[in-house]
Formats: C-alpha cells, sequence, structure tokens
C-alpha cells in the first residue's frame, strides 16, 4: 500500500502542477458560464423581426397579423409584387423579409404564399411568420362561420397529470421532465468524462513507456501496484477538477449571473407597462381598473421572476424537487467506478502500442460498450421503461451500468438494485485492473513490435 500511494501522490502532483491543468479548470467555467450570459442577453435583448406585407388577396389579411415579440409587420411599398421587392431591397433600416400574399390566396385554398429575404430565410423566422399568417387566417375562418374565439377558447381543455411514486413514504411526486431532463445531462457528463481522462490514462503510460522510464520503476514495484496506483492518482486529479467546476459554476449562476442579466430589468418593465396601457387603449368596452390591474399583475410577476443577486437561476431551482442528495450521491460512485474500469483498460492499450496511430485499432473493443449504452440507455431508460428488465441488465454490467445506472436515477432505483450493481463496478475494475497489469508487466518492456489481439490475450496467461 505504501507502493501504490507513492504512486498515488506522483500522478497526482505531477499533473495538478501543470499550467494546463489550471488554466483548464479556472478557465472553462468562465467561457462556459460567459457563452451562457452572452446568449441569454443577446437573445433577450435582440429587437423583433421587420417583415414587410405585400398583400393582393383583397381578404385584407395584411391588417389582421399581429405584432408579437419576434416579428413586426409593417406594409410594403404600394403597387405590384416588383415594386415591393424593389422597396424592400433598399429599405433602411434593413428589413428581415418580405410577406407575398398573391391575389390566388383564399381561405378555402390557402397555398401560394412566398416569403422573400436577401439570402435564405431562417427557419426559425419562417415560423415566426407562418405562426402569424395561420392565427390570422384562422380569425377570418371563424369570422365567416359566426364562431368566436371565446367559445373555441371555453370548449379546449389542457389536462396536467402529475406522476407520483407510491414506492416512497407518503408517495412523492415526479416530474418526468425534470428527470428525462437531469438523466440526460448526468449521462453525457458521465460519457464525456469516462472518454477525456481515460485518454489521458492510455496517453500517459505510452509516453512514459517512449521514454523508457519505467524500465526503472518496474524494478521496484509490482504491475498491479503500478496500474492501481496511477489509475487512482489520475482519479484524484478528476475529482479535483469536477469539485472545481461545480463550486465556480455554482458562484457564477448564482451570484454573477443574476447581477448580470438583471442589469436592463427596469427598462424591460417599462415596456410592458406602456405595451398594457397600448393595448388597453382600443379596447373600449374593457374596464380602466382591470386594465390597470392586468398591468399591474404583468409587472409583478416580471419581477418576481426575474432573478436576484444570491439567489439561484431557474435551473437550480427546477431541481429543488428532485432527491438531489441520493442522485448526486449515486452519481459520484458510478461515475467515479465507471471511470476507474474504464481507465485500468485504455491504461492497458497504452502499455501495448508505441505509438498513438497504433492504438486506434485496440480502442473500438473498448468503447463500443460504452456508446452502446448510451444508445441504449436512451431507448430503455428514457424513452421506454426505467424499472424494465433490460434496463435492469444494462445497469447491472460492468461495462454499461456507469451510464444506464446513472440515467436511471433520477427515476428511482431500488437500494439492492443500487448496491448489487456497485458491488458488481468494484469487481469489475479489479477484474479489470490486473488485467491491464497483466498486459503492462509484457507491453511496457515491447518495442518496435506490432501488437495483434492473439499476442495480448498470451500476454494475460504468462508467468512470472
Amino acid at each position: 500500500m505504501n507502493k501504490i500511494w507513492l504512486i498515488i501522490q506522483r500522478e497526482y502532483v505531477q499533473r495538478v502542477r501543470k499550467k494546463s491543468f489550471l488554466v483548464l479548470s479556472l478557465l472553462a467555467p468562465l467561457l462556459l458560464a460567459a457563452t451562457t450570459i452572452g446568449i441569454a442577453k443577446f437573445s433577450s435583448s435582440s429587437d423583433p423581426d421587420v417583415v414587410a406585407v405585400h398583400d393582393e388577396s383583397g381578404l385584407n389579411l395584411a391588417a389582421r397579423l399581429q405584432d408579437t415579440d419576434e416579428v413586426h409587420f409593417v406594409p410594403a411599398a404600394p403597387g405590384p409584387l416588383a415594386a415591393a421587392q424593389a422597396a424592400f431591397t433598399k429599405a433602411k433600416p434593413k428589413q428581415a423579409a418580405l410577406l407575398n400574399i398573391p391575389a390566388s390566396f383564399t381561405l378555402d385554398s390557402t397555398q401560394g404564399i412566398q416569403v422573400l429575404g436577401k439570402g435564405n430565410v431562417a427557419l426559425k423566422r419562417q415560423l415566426n411568420i407562418r405562426k402569424a399568417v395561420t392565427k390570422a387566417v384562422a380569425e377570418l375562418k371563424m369570422a365567416r362561420s359566426g364562431i368566436k374565439q371565446e367559445t373555441i377558447d371555453d370548449l379546449q381543455a389542457k389536462v396536467e397529470l402529475s406522476a407520483i411514486n407510491l414506492d416512497e413514504v407518503g408517495g412523492q411526486r415526479n416530474d418526468a421532465n425534470k428527470t428525462t431532463g437531469i438523466a440526460y445531462a448526468l449521462s453525457i457528463l458521465v460519457y464525456m468524462f469516462i472518454f477525456i481522462y481515460g485518454v489521458q490514462v492510455m496517453r500517459g503510460v505510452s509516453e512514459e513507456k517512449s521514454n523508457r522510464i519505467m524500465e526503472v520503476m518496474i524494478s521496484s514495484v509490482k504491475p498491479f501496484q503500478f496500474m492501481m496506483g496511477k489509475i487512482l492518482g489520475i482519479a484524484g486529479v478528476v475529482l479535483t477538477q469536477f469539485a472545481l467546476w461545480l463550486v465556480l459554476s455554482w458562484g457564477f449562476t448564482s451570484v454573477i449571473a443574476p447581477l448580470l442579466l438583471n442589469a436592463d430589468k427596469p427598462a424591460a418593465t417599462t415596456t410592458i407597462t406602456t405595451k398594457a396601457a397600448t393595448s388597453a387603449a382600443p379596447a373600449a368596452a374593457q374596464p380602466a381598473a382591470t386594465v390597470a390591474a392586468d398591468a399591474a399583475d404583468a409587472d409583478a410577476s416580471t419581477v418576481a421572476d426575474a432573478p436576484r443577486p444570491g439567489q439561484p437561476l431557474g435551473m437550480w431551482r427546477v431541481l429543488g424537487g428532485l432527491p438531489m442528495g441520493s442522485i448526486l450521491g449515486g452519481f459520484m460512485f458510478f461515475f467515479l467506478g465507471g471511470y476507474l474500469l474504464y481507465s485500468s483498460l485504455f491504461a492497458a492499450i497504452g502499455s501495448a502500442v508505441d505509438d498513438q496511430t497504433d492504438a486506434q485499432q485496440f480502442m473500438l473493443p473498448v468503447t463500443l460498450p460504452l456508446i452502446l449504452s448510451y444508445i441504449a440507455s436512451i431507448v430503455v431508460i428514457i424513452n421506454g421503461d426505467p424499472n424494465g428488465p433490460l434496463a435492469f441488465w444494462l445497469s447491472m454490467i460492468p461495462l454499461t451500468s456507469p451510464i444506464a445506472m446513472v440515467m436511471r436515477l433520477p427515476f428511482g432505483v431500488p437500494m439492492w438494485q443500487l448496491a448489487l450493481s456497485g458491488t458488481l463496478l468494484v469487481a469489475g475494475f479489479v477484474a479489470a485492473t490486473w488485467v491491464a497489469a497483466r498486459i503492462y508487466r509484457v507491453g511496457i518492456l515491447m518495442y518496435g513490435k506490432k501488437v495483434t489481439y492473439k499476442e495480448l490475450s498470451k500476454w494475460m496467461f504468462y508467468k512470472g
């Protein structure tokens, strides 16, 4: 154990002291937070697309097109379509698109509408325009048939279902959107980190082999001890970096992001109040007190929903209803177990080859179970039955359990299944480390020879 501990210390200290580790650990959360905040600010402050409308249908459809937060409709230049296109091309400020409603358009034949633009018209912009046109055409059809919008709204019903887990004491509510979202997020983290740090172990072993450092070390330490110490040392680096990312991400999303996103909230509130007053002006039949109350409610809801400094963003508030303690605890165990298992296999590949190009032929059998487990878990667990027989076996096999069990955690897993899966994962890690050490003790001294699968199988059973 003393020798294993010395190797763990060497691997940990050597990697943590690197500038690349400090830069990646500190800058990655900063870049992620800056990107997220930048996208949020630009998307929230962007002006609506200005769309010119050329209407030849005779239905006065242009007057019924209602502005939204994404689209603002303006009349096109009068005259034929060619004149409207010329004016659209020269328009200052620049217009996003030209909506052409031809004379052949009728309420019974709703084809022929065109969206013209300078270059390709973005799909999102097409969908926003189509939504507004569809709503205007529906209003015309209802007016022709004598049906009021209020009648249709009264006939429509939106039923909400709440899933309750009766296996828990007293029955606990389980939101499918929350559980599915966190299952996706955790499985992607496991998949990504196993690949990143598993390949790092393989490269580290391969570099030490090419530098002939191991020829000195194996004279005083057993292959199993060295392999175990190396894998556990890099595991400490993984946990350190992961903890730094969590702490920095929490700090940015809880303190800095709300401050930056709330910088222009008063302007947004004023805009909402102005819109409420503007929309209230033409509605003469509506009492003034009701309009004022609606505007006040809109302002109050906007202020209440806005994140404040020190208050978590929406993501953290949404996750509050889930048993995050057990989910995060299980995630850390299976994430670390999966990393240790696959790192031992990657280390065996690194000790068997001389350069990274030769390692590609051996990586497919190692990475294939990881890739298939991710795809199968999405089909079986997310879109199927999280507690079905196939999901159970996926979460028991050590090569697939790190992702499958992490996906099942938000949906609730019996304790005996967690214990059995964890025991099998630990046993799989020890067995994989033993196999890797058997390959390592021969492969680390093998130079200038192309290794085959048959050769690797022989190395595992060499005596001595």
